[in-house]
């Protein structure tokens, strides 16, 4: 008997090729003597002292594996947030918590869901997986409880929501976060994905939490990047019930927090008048930058998160001004792969770079009206 052929080479799961890659937005303005890089929703004020001096105290240690189940770290959040360390996972980054869920919980024949304009990680992570994803029409740029709800089948077994979304900057109301709770059958997770919560100033928004709390399909994920500024050393986390912190735990990389970047997360955690600043100055130039270029007619959906969206006529006029807007050493976010090919994403940056976007998309505009006069 002929023994089967084999192939050429080792060959990767099918479904992997179905994987767009995920294309971070852009870092570079060629050409350009000033780069304002406003594309990756990282924090004008750069991490706290205090994160820095701990970065740097931690030089001396590198030698060292760190502690395993980033111990310190899980009590600090604990402390800050009101919850209980043993139900805190730690990872590089939330991106990596994200993974280790889909991997926990999906397989082939499984389905997870997302919206339409969410961050595009939910379906890479579902279809590393093994998994099948599912989209979700929104409303209005916002995710829509009942459309979620009404995709929800017999191989359903996660539901991911960005609370607030990237890149609309939407976000669901702590009733209508409880109501998909509440109405999701008892097998499927909830992960409630909370990068942008430290900026919601909303009344009516709930991280989650209390939804962890009482409940054992709720997972809420939180990150180091933004607010606190610490994105380049890749530190989230997730509060979770006692059984899916099991999962994940055995899973999950050994080491898979790294030593400098908890005890960098550590001492992020404790300045909270940095925290407050970083705050402030988002909800002072977040409005302003909302307004200067509404009256310049190009629409902003309204944001809670340290970024806005802004909408041209059409893909065209968006390359347009993102071409023009990086002539001028400002780097925004096109968001095509999102499914919004007519509008551009703009991080709330420093003064200085929130007059010089305003600045630039005035002058946009006006060669754009002589243009087609």
């Amino acid at each position: 008997m002929t023994a089967p052929t084999r192939p050429a080479g080792p060959r990767a799961r099918a479904e992997i090729f179905e994987i767009d890659p995920y294309v971070p937005g852009k870092s570079s303005a060629p050409g350009t003597a000033r780069l304002f890089k406003l594309s990756s929703n990282e924090t004008p004020l750069g991490p706290s002292p205090l994160a820095r001096d701990a970065f740097r105290a931690f030089a001396d240690k590198l030698e060292a594996y760190p502690e395993g189940t980033a111990k310190v770290l899980r009590e600090a959040l604990g402390a800050r947030y009101g919850l209980d360390p043993a139900r805190i996972v730690c990872g590089s980054g939330s991106d990596e918590i994200l993974h280790l869920l889909a991997s926990a919980y999906l397989g082939p024949g499984d389905e997870g869901i997302f919206t339409e304009h969410g961050f595009l990680v939910y379906k890479i992570a579902i279809l590393a997986a093994g998994g099948t994803p599912v989209v979700v029409p929104e409303a209005d740029l916002t995710a829509d409880v009942d459309r979620i709800l009404a995709a929800v089948g017999p191989r359903t077994k996660m539901v991911f929501l960005a609370n607030p979304n990237n890149p609309t900057g939407t976000y669901l109301p702590a009733a209508e976060l409880e109501r998909l709770a509440a109405s999701l059958p008892p097998d499927v997770l909830l992960v409630i994905d909370g990068a942008y919560a430290e900026y919601v100033g909303a009344s009516d928004y709930a991280c989650g939490s209390e939804l962890v709390a009482a409940r054992e399909n709720v997972v809420m994920t939180r990150t180091f990047s933004k607010i606190f500024g610490l994105a380049g050393l890749r530190l989230g986390w997730c509060y979770a019930p006692a059984a899916v912190c099991d999962a994940l735990n055995r899973i999950r990389a050994p080491f898979n927090t790294n030593g400098a970047a908890c005890a960098a997360g550590v001492a992020a955690l404790a300045d909270i008048a940095h925290l407050e600043a970083a705050v402030a100055h988002n909800e002072r130039w977040r409005a302003w930058l909302a307004a200067e270029i509404a009256a310049l007619g190009i629409p902003v959906t309204p944001s809670v998160a340290n970024f806005l969206l802004l909408h041209f006529a059409n893909a065209t006029e968006a390359r347009a001004a993102d071409e023009f807007l990086t002539w001028r050493g400002l780097v925004l976010r096109a968001v095509g792969a999102y499914g919004l090919p007519q509008c551009l994403r703009l991080t709330v940056g420093t003064e200085e770079a929130n007059r010089l976007v305003v600045a630039s998309l005035a002058e946009f505009r006006s060669r754009e009206s002589r243009a087609r006069a």
